[in-house]
C-alpha cells in the first residue's frame, strides 16, 4: 500500500515516499538506478492496517522536536490497545498509529527538555523512549526502527520478524535476510540504540511479547484487503 526512503545524513536529509506498490513505482525505479550512499538510511513497504492508501499515510514519519532534532519513524505492527495514543489523532497529517507513536515520543521528549532546561544527552533520551514503548508494547505489535538525528532506536516484540547482520561496514537490519551472509534475529522487547554502526545502549528487557490472536490477525486482514486496488497498475 506504499513505500519510503529516508535518506538520514545531515547535510543531505531527503524523504521519499509514495502510495503506491514499490515495485510498481516509476519514482522508486529512478531513484535506485544509482547507488545509494548514506551513513544511515531507512526504508519501509507498507501493508496498511490503520488508516487508507495515501501519501500522509505512507512511512517514514518524520516529526521535529523543540530542540531542532529531526526524528524519524518506520513502524511495522499494529497498536491495538494505547489509549494515551488517542489525542495525537487531532495532531498527525495523517491516519496512522504509528504516525501517533512518533508525535507521543516528540512530545515525551519535549516535556522532559522543557522540565530540565537543557538539552537532553543520548542516554536521557533513549532512556525516555525505553520506558515509552515497554509502556506501549502491551498487546500491541511494536517493531520499530527510530533515528533521532544521531542515535538509531530498535524495538521487536514479534517473534522471527526482524534480524540483523553486522559486518565492518556498519549493521544492517531487515525483516528478513537480505543474503545468506551470517544474520541473527533481533533479540525481542529490548530497546537497543547504534551510533555510527555500533552498540550504543540495551534497555533491561520487558515481558510484552505480541502474540498474535485470530480477532486481530482477521482485523489486519480486512482492513489490507479493503484498501487492494483492482488497477493493475498496482499488481506486483
Amino acid at each position: 500500500h506504499g513505500w519510503g526512503l529516508a535518506i538520514l545524513d545531515p547535510d543531505k536529509y531527503s524523504v521519499f515516499k509514495e502510495p503506491v506498490k514499490a515495485r510498481s513505482s516509476i519514482m522508486l525505479g529512478n531513484i535506485l538506478l544509482n547507488p545509494i550512499v548514506s551513513k544511515n538510511a531507512l526504508a519501509h513497504i507498507r501493508l496498511g492496517t490503520i488508516g487508507d492508501k495515501d501519501f500522509y499515510n505512507c512511512h517514514p514519519f518524520v516529526k521535529k522536536d523543540n530542540a531542532g532534532r529531526r526524528w524519524t519513524l518506520i513502524h511495522n505492527g499494529t497498536v491495538f490497545d494505547c489509549l494515551d495514543l488517542c489525542k495525537y489523532s487531532t495532531m498527525e497529517e495523517g491516519e496512522t498509529d504509528s504516525e501517533r507513536i512518533l508525535l507521543a515520543i516528540v512530545d515525551l521528549i519535549n516535556n522532559f527538555e522543557s522540565f530540565k532546561g537543557e538539552p537532553l544527552t543520548l542516554k536521557e533520551r533513549f532512556d525516555i523512549v525505553a520506558d515509552l514503548i515497554e509502556f506501549m508494547a502491551y498487546a500491541n505489535k511494536l517493531n520499530l526502527i527510530i533515528y533521532d538525528g544521531e542515535q538509531m532506536y530498535v524495538h521487536v516484540n514479534y517473534r522471527n520478524s526482524l534480524c540483523y547482520l553486522k559486518t565492518e561496514n556498519g549493521i544492517f537490519i531487515s525483516t528478513q535476510a537480505l543474503d545468506d551472509k551470517d544474520w541473527k534475529d533481533v533479540p525481542l522487547n529490548t530497546l537497543f540504540s547504534f551510533l555510527n554502526g555500533e552498540l550504543l545502549f540495551e534497555a533491561k528487557p520487558h515481558s510484552f511479547e505480541y502474540i498474535e490472536t485470530e480477532e486481530q490477525l482477521r482485523f489486519i486482514e480486512n482492513f489490507a484487503n479493503s484498501l487492494n486496488t483492482d488497477d493493475e497498475e498496482y499488481v506486483w
